[in-house]
């Protein structure tokens, strides 16, 4: 790398590769353990769009092409999760997964710390009731 050139987190935890691995990840752990079950039934039966929008989402977060912005606009999460109620459970059950799929899909500690202390700030940020 150039003096002066700096990498985004998108490019130092792998790129697209690994952003596909860890929503995959993540869906894939939502989906099956009993724990995220109240999570997951907030979600369609067919998680392929939630995938999608996932991924697209966290390229863009994490510095990576704003591809998601591009194809749906400003992402006001909270405001496209209104019509889910997400309490204390769903939070803590989304977070279970995240960190889970985090772990497994991104290797290098400090970059997942890096991560996880934002990501955890915004799925606090989602819940809409007590």
């Amino acid at each position: 790398m150039a003096e002066g050139e700096t990498t985004t987190l998108y490019e130092a935890i792998g790129g697209d590769a690994t952003v596909k691995a860890l929503t995959a990840r993540f869906y894939d752990l939502m989906d099956t353990l009993p724990e995220a079950a109240r999570c997951r039934a907030l979600h369609p039966d067919d998680l392929s769009g939630s995938r999608e929008k996932l991924t697209l989402y966290l390229t863009g977060w994490l510095g990576g092409p704003p591809v998601y912005v591009e194809r749906f606009g400003h992402p006001m999460l909270r405001r496209r999760h209104f019509g889910a109620a997400i309490g204390p459970a769903e939070v803590e059950e989304w977070l279970l997964c995240f960190d889970r799929a985090l772990n497994e899909t991104v290797a290098h500690p400090k970059l997942r710390d890096i991560i996880r202390e934002p990501i955890t700030r915004l799925a606090h940020h989602m819940r809409n009731v007590e």
